[in-house]
C-alpha cells in the first residue's frame, strides 16, 4: 500500500475488466436534515436502548452508518462510537467542545458530512469494486496536533524534529471476511526535511479498491498515533468524511498475464509490456469515457504519456490479436 497525500490513494491494484460498463452512486449526507451549524450524535436517544447505551443508525445512498450514545453514567451522556453527522464550520476553536467540526469546513453545495470515531465501520447494501470518498481532520484533532493540549503533545515537539504521525488503517471486508487494508496519514512529521511535515486541513480524495478481483461491502477505520500514553492514544481519535461514491463496473476475470505495466501509481508515463504484439491502447476514466487512444507499434513494448491527466483512477485497455484486456491504474 502507498500514501499519496497530495491527491489520492488506492488500495489494491491489478483489477481486469472485460467491459467498461461503469456507473456511480453517491452518498453526500444531504438527505439528513440539520439546522445550520449543528450536528446529530445520538443524544436525542432515538436508538434502541441496551444497558445504558442507545444504538442508532442513519443512511445515505447505499450506506448505513451506526451510532452509539452512552448514558450509563447518567444524563446528558456522550457519543460513544460509530458516526455522527454535522454541518459545523468552526475551524478555529480548540478542545473537545468542538468535536463535531471539520478542519476543512463544509463543502460548497454539500454542507453535511460525517464525523467518524475510532474503530468505526459502515456497510453498503451492495458489493463495491471501487469506492471514492473525501476525508479531512476534525478541528479538534487538527488543533491538538498543531498546538498540543492538556492530553496530547504538539506534533514535531519543541524543535519540530520529533517523527510524529497520525493515521487511519482502512480495512475492507466482504461478508465479514477481511479483503485488504491500507494506511492513510492524517498527519506525518517523519520527513528529514521539516518543510515536508504536514497535518491535513483540507478535503482529500481517496480511491479504495480491493485486489484480486474481490468486491467488498463494508469499511472499518482504526486510528493510531505516535503520541501514546498510559491509557492509549493521546491524539483525539476523530476524523471527517464526505461524498462517498460507489463505482460499479462490469467485471469478468481475464488472464492476469496478458500484459503488465509500471509504475502504478504514476505521475507521467505508463511503461507497458504485453505477451502479444500491441495493436492499440486506450485510457478510460471511471465514467467509462475514452480519453486517450494510442496506436500500437505491433511490438510487445510501448509507453503512454499520462502527465496531463487529472489525479484519480483510470483503466488502461490493450488490444492484441483481437483480444482486449483492461487493468486499473492511478494517476497521481
Amino acid at each position: 500500500m502507498r500514501k499519496i497525500y497530495k491527491h489520492s490513494i488506492i488500495l489494491g491494484l491489478g483489477l481486469m475488466l472485460s467491459s467498461t460498463n461503469i456507473t456511480a452512486q453517491t452518498a453526500d449526507f444531504e438527505n439528513l436534515t440539520l439546522p445550520a451549524e449543528s450536528y446529530w450524535d445520538g443524544s436525542d436517544l432515538s436508538g434502541t436502548h441496551n444497558n445504558g447505551e442507545f444504538h442508532s443508525e442513519f443512511t445515505s445512498g447505499d450506506f448505513t452508518f451506526p451510532n452509539v450514545f452512552d448514558t450509563t453514567w447518567g444524563a446528558p451522556g456522550y457519543w460513544l462510537g460509530g458516526f455522527a453527522y454535522s454541518n459545523m464550520t468552526d475551524t478555529t476553536t480548540s478542545g473537545v467542545g468542538n468535536k463535531y467540526s471539520a478542519k476543512a469546513g463544509s463543502q460548497i453545495g454539500s454542507p453535511n458530512y460525517v464525523v467518524a470515531s475510532n474503530n468505526s465501520s459502515f456497510k453498503s447494501t451492495q458489493g463495491i469494486d471501487i469506492l471514492s470518498l473525501e476525508i479531512t481532520n476534525s478541528t479538534y484533532a487538527y488543533n491538538s496536533m498543531r498546538d498540543g493540549d492538556a492530553f496530547a503533545k504538539k506534533f514535531g515537539g519543541p524543535t519540530g524534529n520529533d517523527p510524529d504521525w497520525y493515521k487511519i488503517n482502512i480495512k475492507t471486508y466482504f461478508q465479514s471476511t477481511l479483503i485488504d487494508s491500507l494506511d492513510f496519514y492524517l498527519a506525518d512529521f517523519r520527513f528529514a526535511d521539516n518543510s515536508q511535515d504536514y497535518i491535513i486541513k483540507d478535503w482529500r480524495s481517496l480511491w479504495i479498491s480491493s485486489s484480486n478481483f474481490n468486491v467488498f461491502d463494508s469499511i472499518y477505520f482504526e486510528l493510531s498515533s505516535s503520541d501514546v500514553g498510559m491509557w492509549g492514544m493521546n491524539t483525539p481519535a476523530f476524523f471527517c468524511m464526505d461524498n462517498l461514491n460507489i463505482i460499479i463496473t462490469s467485471i469478468n476475470e481475464l488472464p492476469k498475464d496478458n500484459f503488465s505495466f509500471y509504475p502504478n501509481p504514476t505521475t507521467s508515463v505508463l511503461n507497458i509490456k504485453s505477451v502479444e504484439a500491441i495493436e492499440s491502447a486506450k485510457v478510460i476514466d471511471i465514467t467509462g469515457k475514452t480519453i486517450l487512444t494510442v496506436a500500437g507499434n505491433n511490438q510487445n513494448l510501448m509507453q503512454i504519456g499520462v502527465a496531463e491527466l487529472n489525479a484519480g483512477v483510470y483503466f488502461i485497455q490493450l488490444s492484441s490479436k483481437g483480444t482486449t484486456s483492461i487493468q486499473k491504474f492511478i494517476k497521481q
